[in-house]
């Protein structure tokens, strides 16, 4: 199947679906539960912990270079002192049988085993067998680790995977545009599909003070206007950033074909759905306000 046969976005809107269901692991009371099981309690240390672990015991800069868009110092205040609670290696099977439990109860057990979830794991495995290691480290250490057998947690491990493709080449655009990690924040945000500032505050460490600055620097730049909202040409630099997100990420999709780009997608829009309706997403956690 040549490039030419994929429409332009298709392979964002594929990873998008892809990326709704494998975020409600973050989101799931089973990870919390399963991390305390192993000694991580701290919200914050779970969640470096399971993104990490699949890179090893590596320290807090490899951790803010990864993940690009959290306060070091919220990252240094639970990196590397996790590891030594729990291995990467415990980490990895706690996030597995959080994974397996919450996808049962979002998805159902009919659909944890049936085979469309099979057929799903199978495309998606298959594009993400050609994302390129180069400059990604998520995607190089996730790709490292074996695939599980059961489908579900095979559908779960192919949608992490394309996840971190696709976020890894997502940081090149923000640096190629000139945005640090807290520019990117506050430029989502303004868009209206990022996290509200409450969550940004919460989950990366940032303060009010520093969203303060970083809105000054913006409005400088003229990408934000006075009212915080987008200017004409901070509208167009979020679109170039995913573009070339789009032109990174292409591979996986290329390798698959339309067809099943588009199989994938209908199957994914249906499973993402499905943890949706069930509560997967606290209720104020996307939008400006």
């Amino acid at each position: 199947m040549t490039s030419a046969a994929l429409e332009p976005r298709s392979g964002r809107r594929c990873h998008n679906v892809l990326n709704s269901l494998h975020a409600t692991s973050y989101f799931a009371p089973e990870l919390g539960t399963e991390l305390a099981g192993i000694g991580i309690t701290h919200p914050r240390a779970v969640n470096f912990a399971v993104r990490a672990a699949a890179m090893g015991r590596v320290g807090a800069g490899t951790v803010t270079a990864a993940f690009y868009n959290y306060r070091h110092e919220l990252v240094a205040r639970h990196v590397p002192a996790v590891w030594e609670t729990a291995s990467p290696e415990a980490v990895l099977a706690a996030r597995t049988r959080a994974v397996d439990a919450s996808l049962r109860r979002l998805l159902g057990e009919d659909a944890v085993t049936s085979p469309e979830i099979a057929e799903a794991a199978e495309l998606a495995l298959r594009a993400a067998e050609a994302g390129s290691r180069s400059a990604r480290p998520l995607y190089a250490a996730h790709a490292d680790l074996p695939v599980p057998e059961e489908p579900h947690l095979a559908y779960f491990h192919a949608t992490t995977l394309l996840r971190e493709h696709r976020g890894d080449g997502h940081l090149a655009a923000l640096l190629a545009a000139g945005l640090d990690g807290l520019e990117a924040l506050v430029t989502h945000t303004a868009t209206g599909r990022g996290m509200t500032p409450k969550w940004i505050f919460t989950t990366r460490g940032w303060t009010q003070e520093d969203w303060d600055a970083a809105i000054r620097r913006l409005r400088d730049r003229d990408l934000l206007d006075e009212a915080g909202e987008l200017t004409e040409r901070g509208v167009a630099l979020r679109a170039e950033i995913e573009d070339m997100t789009d032109r990174l990420d292409r591979a996986p999709y290329e390798h698959l074909g339309a067809p099943g780009v588009a199989r994938l997608t209908e199957l994914g829009t249906g499973f993402a759905r499905a943890a949706m309706a069930a509560g997967a997403y606290p209720a104020d956690l996307i939008g400006k306000g």
